[in-house]
């Protein structure tokens, strides 16, 4: 097993990091990334199961927590599917129904349903999910991605099955998106809770309805697989639904080290992943499915779905299924090639479904052909008005609403129970990623001169995140307090250029005999990271991969900023936080999330009740709107400074107030 691994790293490193994947170029943050996969890692490990009764008892919370990395927590409404057929093709052994369902009113599906021409009986089934594979015509009129992988289909009909292809959101005839945060800077979705994975496990789910009202269908026996993209909505169905009773994912998985380490997240869309709130191995994914049938599909040059991390999933997942006494139900099937629909993958899968599905072990003796030119399959003339595919991201995770006087005043009734009610929502959800900031590590103290603001103090502290801050302070002997801003990468631009609005800010704060400490948190002007614009997308990307986002490593990065001041000798009493707009927002969350003390003082600038204007924390606007998220704060820390009237709907009443002592 070790010189598998080893052989699948070199062939791995061959292919893979001739791309420009690492985080080389900036090594502190890759040692970061490092520690923390390490944690996860220890921490997620399968082998932790020693016995079945162990495992069982915590199967179904982690599925659970499966479902609401998706966003299916709650599931949407089983609407009706209104399924419609809207042509058949037809040939010598099989025919071919072209339709669509609506897995929720407006979000279409089209689909290809292949059935032998003559069924005397139930039949096995198999669910296609297809991959990514771009299918268009003149116009750029996409005829959907299963006319792509129609030749799978053909051939489950061909030898007695049915099976039914879905198109994708991304490349299906109606074109959502697949590609949010780093295509279209759609960083919300991490605060809505929202990934296009969970769109496409729902439609999986739905699709699992349909094959369930066909006459033809066998539900006891139901397959699912696909490739690629395909290969990683096999594994979210197959977690989920005990409804499929063999799976064959191809090229779908890998370990968090491939992908956060190693950079295979480079390589894929948003749709390959879910939102890591619990901080999972991907592995976890796996023993879901146990004990049932399930073929483990790779092949060993796959440059985004490296060979390491497919023997290491198969190592763990072995585990689960040893302790339900099936090892003869997980395979581990390895061919030679690269991210391709190759025929030696294919037979695998075909060889697998025969054995489990139809007892039967005979060779596969029919190669997998395309029978059809992809315009025959389209399923629509004209596309729907009523869609909501383009738009189902702001619609799909559902939210709390517009904020309410109602609601408002059921909060200042009660305002101990929902704040301790909410402060445990917004820590877990939120905030899970967030240890402890203790004391600040490696601190140094150095002096500096600059032409404009004279002598400055540079505290320099942190490990794998080195940090800095640096103190300006105002001529005479007595300092009245010292302001710690938390700088955007404009401001600490400006900072040296009296022209600006910046620079006569801090002039301002020096004239009233106060110091400024200026503080760039990790990824902002003095702690930028190497790398162009795309390099910089793809490593916020893989912060949401290990259960936390950029924004929430800066709430502990603040924090980290303030203990260094304390213990640089800066009295706590005259200390303030300060920052403008989204450092507004982390200023307070710094300082209310803070286990040290709760008396702090923060002066946020400009802040806004607009959702789109907050941080980028996972399922934040998920949970919570922006006057609760202010109340929350504000029972915390003393905020000092106008806020706007519509965050300090509940901070201003007179309950509250008295509640925590602010009156």
């Amino acid at each position: 097993m070790r010189l598998l691994r080893l052989l699948a790293l070199v062939l791995f490193c061959s292919s893979a990091f001739a791309r420009d994947w690492s985080l080389t170029e900036n090594p502190s943050l890759e040692r970061w990334f490092e520690q923390r996969v390490s944690q996860i890692e220890q921490r997620q490990s399968l082998h932790q199961y020693k016995t079945l009764d162990q495992w069982q008892a915590e199967r179904n919370s982690i599925r659970g927590e499966l479902f609401d990395m998706l966003g299916l927590n709650p599931l949407p409404p089983r609407t009706n599917l209104q399924v419609r057929v809207t042509g058949t093709l037809q040939h010598d052994e099989f025919t071919v129904e072209k339709l669509w369902i609506q897995t929720l009113p407006g979000l279409y599906v089209t689909a290809s349903f292949y059935r032998p021409n003559k069924v005397d009986e139930s039949l096995p089934a198999i669910l296609y999910v297809c991959g990514h594979a771009k299918m268009k015509g003149p116009e750029g009129v996409s005829f959907g991605n299963k006319t792509g992988y129609q030749h799978h289909g053909a051939w489950f009909a061909r030898n007695g099955y049915v099976c039914l292809t879905i198109d994708t959101l991304q490349l299906g005839e109606i074109e959502g998106i697949h590609h949010g945060t780093y295509r279209h800077n759609r960083w919300w979705w991490n605060s809505r809770g929202y990934t296009p994975a969970g769109v496409e496990a729902w439609n999986c789910i739905r699709a699992l309805d349909y094959l369930e009202s066909r006459s033809e269908v066998d539900s006891k026996r139901i397959g699912v697989t696909g490739r690629s993209g395909g290969g990683a909505y096999s594994w979210w169905i197959a977690a989920l639904d005990d409804r499929i009773s063999c799976a064959v994912p191809v090229a779908g998985i890998a370990t968090l080290r491939n992908h956060v380490i190693d950079g295979c997240v480079e390589g894929h869309c948003d749709c390959m992943f879910f939102l890591n709130t619990y901080q999972w191995d991907f592995a976890k994914v796996a023993a879901l499915v146990a004990p049932r049938p399930l073929l483990i599909s790779n092949s060993d040059k796959d440059a985004i779905f490296p060979l390491d991390g497919v023997v290491e999933i198969h190592s763990q997942v072995r585990n689960i299924y040893k302790l339900y006494n099936k090892s003869e139900a997980l395979g581990l099937q390895i061919t030679e090639g690269p991210h391709r629909d190759t025929q030696e993958l294919r037979i695998h899968a075909f060889r697998w479904m025969n054995r489990w599905l139809r007892n039967k072990e005979s060779l596969v003796e029919k190669t997998a052909v395309k029978f059809f030119e992809p315009p025959l399959l389209r399923v629509f003339e004209d596309l729907p008005a009523d869609e909501i595919n383009t738009v189902i991201d702001q619609q799909f995770v559902a939210t709390p609403g517009p904020f309410t006087a109602s609601q408002r005043d059921a909060i200042v009734a009660t305002p101990l129970p929902w704040l301790a009610k909410n402060q445990q929502l917004l820590a877990s959800r939120c905030f899970a990623a967030l240890d402890d900031v203790g004391s600040p590590a490696n601190l140094k103290v150095t002096n500096m001169q600059s032409p404009i603001w004279g002598r400055i103090v540079r505290v320099k502290f942190g490990n794998n995140v080195p940090l800095s801050v640096d103190i300006i302070r105002p001529t005479g002997d007595k300092t009245k307090k010292t302001v710690l801003h938390v700088c955007s990468d404009v401001e600490w631009n400006d900072r040296d250029d009296l022209e600006t609005q910046f620079a006569r800010d801090l002039q301002r704060h020096l004239h009233a005999g106060n110091a400024v400490a200026l503080f760039c948190p990790r990824g902002i002007g003095n702690a930028a990271w190497a790398g162009d614009a795309k390099k910089q997308i793809q490593i916020r990307r893989r912060f949401q991969l290990i259960g936390t986002t950029v924004d929430t490593m800066r709430v502990r990065d603040i924090n980290m900023a303030r203990r260094a001041l304390l213990s640089y000798g800066i009295s706590p009493d005259s200390l303030t936080l300060e920052g403008t707009g989204v450092n507004g927002w982390l200023s307070l969350f710094a300082a209310a999330m803070d286990s040290e003390t709760t008396d702090i003082e923060v002066h946020p600038i400009g802040l806004s009740a607009a959702p789109e204007q907050l941080p980028v924390l996972l399922n934040l606007t998920r949970h919570f709107r922006p006057e609760e998220l202010f109340a929350l704060c504000s029972a915390r820390v003393r905020i000092t400074g106008p806020a706007p009237q519509e965050l300090s709907q509940i901070t201003e009443t007179q309950q509250w107030k008295s509640a925590f002592g602010k009156d």
